[in-house]
């Protein structure tokens, strides 16, 4: 393949949400989800069953992280057999206590990424300076997605499923039909601001194949091209949400060019992107009663100045 274009070539001509909610806006296309829609997405509750997102952090079988990034670990810091030290902590009536602590990466787990998470151009969301992700993300850090939260109407695209599969295999690329083919047969329809949740239970294969899983790494997923951006743009679409690390086709199949829908979705549209979720038990619920509308909920932690951090997110059906 010849050499990948850069992205300020490619996407050129893409379309973007800069500005639409004023130059101060660091949350993008959660704008879309107003009072009314966290009101539509209630609508979607029926018996109150509740299902939790988050991949186990600290999973014995492992856990399936970006390959530059390690898997988080946990340290004890306090447990019983501190105070077989004489020189243990004494508290008045005796009191003993377990204490520790987590070395990880803040998107090494179920996350979602800040806005200003990735760029090209010298510009991160919004129009924002590259610059000022130096030391700290100034602007379109996850802090502002915490501090307002992430609730609407989801509905999941059970991809595997509708293939007829227990796992997409590595490098398979959909676009925007296939998620549309996919709804029908599932009887729903996608409408503007839902939150598109994606089941591939492609890190199935994580804990099937070990370190071979990352052996010319090539995740399924989404691939770019202006139709799907503009059909995002078109429905409005506030957040992506998947069960892969990367929520897109880690390399372009066409292009060569790596990760083009974090950068024509997230930097120039603001679409937020979760990832590494855990759809199991929703998808066999929704399989079960044919019901694939639920009630999102979810909220990163607020940390100050990060590119992205870890969620449980909450699905009420």
């Amino acid at each position: 393949m010849a050499d990948a274009p850069d992205l300020t070539e490619l996407l050129a001509d893409a379309p973007t949400n800069w500005g639409r909610w004023g130059p101060d806006d660091e949350v993008g296309a959660l704008n879309f989800l107003t009072s009314q829609e966290v009101l539509r997405g209630a609508r979607s509750i029926r018996d109150g069953e509740v299902h939790t997102l988050q991949r186990l952090i600290g999973d014995p079988n492992g856990d399936p992280v970006w390959p530059s990034r390690e898997p988080a670990v946990r340290e004890v810091v306090f447990d019983e057999s501190t105070w077989d030290s004489d020189d243990a902590p004494q508290f008045p009536g005796g009191l003993h206590y377990a204490d520790d602590k987590l070395v990880a990466f803040l998107q090494g787990s179920t996350q979602y990424d800040a806005l200003g998470h990735v760029w090209y151009g010298g510009q991160i969301y919004n129009g924002y300076d590259a610059r000022t992700t130096v030391g700290k993300l100034e602007k379109a850090s996850v802090e502002p997605i915490g501090q307002r939260g992430v609730v609407g109407r989801g509905i999941l695209l059970d991809l595997a499923r509708h293939w007829g599969v227990e796992a997409v295999e590595a490098g398979r690329t959909f676009d925007h039909t296939d998620l549309e083919e996919c709804a029908e047969a599932q009887g729903l329809t996608i409408e503007p601001h839902d939150i598109l949740v994606l089941r591939t239970n492609h890190l199935k294969l994580f804990f099937e194949q070990g370190d071979a899983f990352y052996d010319d790494f090539c995740e399924p997923g989404l691939q770019y091209s202006p139709e799907l951006v503009q059909w995002f743009k078109d429905k409005e679409i506030p957040n992506l949400v998947t069960d892969t690390i990367a929520n897109e086709v880690t390399s372009d199949p066409d292009t060569g060019v790596a990760l083009t829908l974090h950068n024509a979705l997230m930097r120039n549209l603001g679409v937020v992107f979760t990832e590494i979720c855990d759809l199991e038990s929703l998808a066999e619920a929704a399989a079960a009663d044919g019901r694939y509308d639920f009630f999102y909920v979810a909220a990163p932690l607020k940390i100050h100045g990060a590119s992205g951090s870890p969620v449980n997110p909450v699905a009420i059906r």
